[in-house]
């Protein structure tokens, strides 16, 4: 122990580029060693980390940060201050830390939802077991893709306001549906609410869970219909504005960030993939559109279609694998209230949009089912 603290100081002492470097590889090597709690807890390292180890970090290089980041994720004698620097660089290093680091408080969660990125907010809503302080404040800021992290994250406990309040916020986001199902804390009431917004393989789900009477919640469906076209009394008449207002803000923002993909080589098709589990389906769409170089109407047609073999050949065009496919509609239907259609036997036509075609011949075969002939 003493020859690896001697070692560690030495090159602290040092002043040149290359043993700064070596400094930080040597740390984040030393995580790995059975005694680098005992290490890095003697004094004169604790010393060094606290005086000079934050201006080695900020400076290093991304490779260096994100490997530092996986190492200090778990361990508890890092210094705080360097967490909470880590927790707010680029998220592919963040990533770790928010998930797992125990120097991670109630108020530096809560700093990184009002300050970090939206991809920020959604790691810190996947964290287990979250204090009920850090998802009042998920709750109060509303953002829908990670009130769906939230939702998805199991391992957090919900309390009833909590998901009283998720509930609600369904019904104007279709990603929350189904992780809220699944949720131990659902109750018959709250399910109750729930099944007059969801497709009806979502009904399903609830009708087997709860055992209701259809009859009971097809009557609540009409009534629901019936209001919605002769007006609720008390509801908010601008709610629905505000609403579309936000889903145009989104869409901008999420062609500007596929434009800023697509110049920096970075859209590939698993981005899809990512796109829908994080609950954004017009992204995927938008990505989907960009990757074929299709029409972005002809694939929102596509999803709404009876026919998923549509949107399989779109997949097939952009190589999406076949194996990850069932996996792409089961997530688009659950944010598409069911659409595509076609149910199961539609899935397994559209596995044979995989079959051994050259991606080219899956793109012409999309346009020429997409375009609507003359007659």
């Amino acid at each position: 122990m003493l020859a690896r603290t001697e070692e560690i100081l030495s090159l602290a002492r040092s002043r040149t580029p290359g043993d700064r470097d070596r400094l930080l590889v040597a740390v984040v090597d030393l995580c790995d060693v059975a005694d680098s709690a005992q290490i890095m807890s003697a004094p004169a390292v604790q010393d060094l980390l606290n005086s000079i180890f934050m201006s080695l970090v900020v400076e290093a290089e991304r490779d260096i940060r994100r490997r530092l980041a996986e190492k200090l994720a778990h361990v508890d004698w890092a210094p705080a201050a360097l967490i909470n620097v880590l927790a707010l660089d680029d998220i592919e290093i963040a990533r770790p830390i928010i998930a797992s680091s125990p120097l991670l408080d109630d108020h530096d969660l809560v700093r990184l939802l009002i300050e970090a990125t939206v991809e920020h907010q959604i790691e810190v809503a996947r964290r287990p077991r979250l204090p009920a302080t850090v998802v009042a404040a998920i709750l109060q800021q509303g953002e829908p893709t990670v009130l769906t992290a939230l939702a998805g994250n199991v391992q957090t406990a919900l309390s009833g306001d909590d998901m009283a309040m998720l509930v609600k916020a369904a019904r104007r986001v279709a990603a929350l549906r189904s992780p809220l199902i699944r949720r131990p804390e659902l109750t018959e009431d709250l399910a109750l609410q729930l099944y007059v917004w969801v497709g009806q393989a979502l009904r399903q789900a609830i009708t087997t869970r709860f055992r209701l009477d259809v009859a009971a919640l097809e009557a609540v469906l009409g009534q629901a219909v019936a209001e919605a076209h002769a007006g609720v009394p008390g509801s908010d008449p601008t709610a629905d504005a505000i609403v579309w207002q936000q889903d145009d803000e989104r869409e901008e923002m999420e062609r500007r960030l596929i434009s800023k993909l697509v110049a920096a080589g970075q859209l590939r098709p698993g981005y899809l993939l990512r796109a829908l589990r994080e609950g954004k389906l017009s992204l995927f769409a938008g990505a989907l559109a960009t990757l074929g170089d299709f029409p972005p109407e002809m694939v929102r047609r596509a999803m709404d279609g009876e026919q998923p073999e549509q949107l399989a050949l779109a997949c097939a065009a952009v190589g999406i694998d076949r194996s990850a496919f069932p996996t792409i509609l089961e997530l688009v239907r659950d944010l598409n209230g069911s659409r595509p259609g076609g149910g199961a036997e539609g899935a397994r036509r559209a596995l044979a949009a995989f079959g051994p075609f050259a991606p080219d011949l899956a793109a012409l075969a999309f346009r020429r089912t997409m375009t609507p002939r003359s007659v």
